[in-house]
C-alpha cells in the first residue's frame, strides 16, 4: 500500500499554491533544492507527475490538478486530528501585532482564517506600522507579531515574499523625468524611507503629494490618480497598475511578510502555528 507523507504533500500544496520553488521553500522554511527532492519523492510515490517543470514557469499536470484537492483534504484533516490533539493545552487569549502590510487586500480573507483556524481562542489584535508593531514585540505586548521586511533573510518565519513595486492609478498624469508625486504610509514606515532612498540614490526629484496613517486612505489617493506609490504588489488596488520599468522609476528591493513569535507552552506554540497557517492561506 502506498503511504503519503503529511510533508511531502504539504510541499506539493505549497508549489501548487505559489507555481515557484523558491517561493515554496520560503513559506515551509527549506531550500528550492529540498523542494525539488520533496516533489520527486512523492511523484515516485504515486507513478505519476504532478507538476510540468521548465526553467521560467511550474504548471500542474492533468493528475497534478485532480490530485490537489484530495492533498489538500488529507492535509485539512491531518492538520484538524493534531489541533484536536492539543486542544487541551491551548491558550485561552492570544495578542497579535499585525501590519497592514502584512495582508494588503486580502485582510478580511485573512481574518476569516484565522478565526476558523482559533475557535474558542480570544484574539486580542492590534494594526498599524510594522516599526511600531515591532517595537510592541519588543515590549511583551504581543504573543506574536506579522510584519513586513525590507530585503530577505534575518528572524521570522516568511509567511510569503511579497515584493514592492511603484505603481499608479489609470488616470496617473504623470510623465518619465517628472518630478515624482510620491503618495505613502506616513511616516516613520519602513516602505515610504525605501521609496525616499532608492529615488534620492537615483538622483529622481519627488515630494510628498499624499500621505497617511492607514495603507487604505493610501490605496484609494493612488486610484484616483493623485501620484505614485511604493507598495508590496499585494496591496495593489485593482484599479491600479504596476508601473512599468521603462518608465524610468528604480529598482526596489525584495520584501517578504514575516512572522516573529515568543516562545511559549506547548500549547501556545501549536496556536501560533495556525496563526502563520491562517495568515499565509489567507494570503495565498
Amino acid at each position: 500500500m502506498t503511504v503519503l507523507d503529511i510533508d511531502l504533500l504539504r510541499t506539493f500544496a505549497a508549489v501548487a499554491d505559489l507555481a515557484n520553488f523558491t517561493e515554496a521553500g520560503d513559506r515551509l522554511g527549506a531550500t528550492q533544492s529540498a523542494i525539488s527532492i520533496r516533489l520527486k519523492k512523492l511523484e515516485d510515490r504515486l507513478g505519476r507527475r504532478l507538476l510540468d517543470r521548465t526553467p521560467r514557469a511550474v504548471a500542474l499536470t492533468p493528475f497534478g490538478e485532480a490530485f490537489l484537492p484530495d492533498a489538500r483534504r488529507i492535509l485539512a484533516a491531518h492538520d484538524a486530528a493534531i489541533a484536536r490533539v492539543v486542544e487541551d493545552d491551548r491558550p485561552r487569549h492570544l495578542t497579535l501585532g499585525v501590519s497592514e502590510h502584512a495582508a494588503g487586500l486580502r485582510l478580511p480573507a485573512v481574518f476569516s482564517a484565522l478565526r476558523r483556524a482559533l475557535p474558542g481562542v480570544r484574539v486580542s489584535m492590534t494594526l498599524g506600522l510594522s516599526a511600531p508593531i515591532l517595537a510592541e514585540f519588543s515590549a511583551g505586548k504581543h504573543d506574536a507579531v506579522l510584519i513586513r521586511r525590507i530585503g530577505t533573510g534575518g528572524e521570522g518565519r516568511v509567511v510569503y515574499r511579497d515584493d514592492l513595486a511603484w505603481i499608479g492609478g489609470r488616470d496617473l498624469d504623470w510623465r518619465p523625468g517628472e518630478t515624482v508625486p510620491l503618495v505613502s504610509v506616513a511616516r516613520p514606515c519602513a516602505v515610504c524611507s525605501t521609496a525616499d532612498s532608492v529615488l534620492s540614490e537615483a538622483g529622481i526629484d519627488h515630494f510628498d503629494a499624499f500621505s497617511s496613517p492607514g495603507l487604505a486612505a493610501v490605496q484609494a489617493a493612488v486610484s484616483a490618480g493623485l501620484g505614485i506609490a511604493c507598495l508590496g504588489r499585494s496591496a495593489i488596488p485593482p484599479d491600479c497598475r504596476e508601473l512599468d520599468p521603462e518608465m524610468g522609476l528604480p529598482a526596489l528591493p525584495p520584501s517578504e511578510i514575516v512572522m516573529i513569535a515568543r516562545r511559549g507552552d506547548r500549547g501556545t506554540a501549536a496556536a501560533l502555528d495556525r496563526v502563520f497557517e491562517a495568515f499565509r492561506s489567507g494570503a495565498a
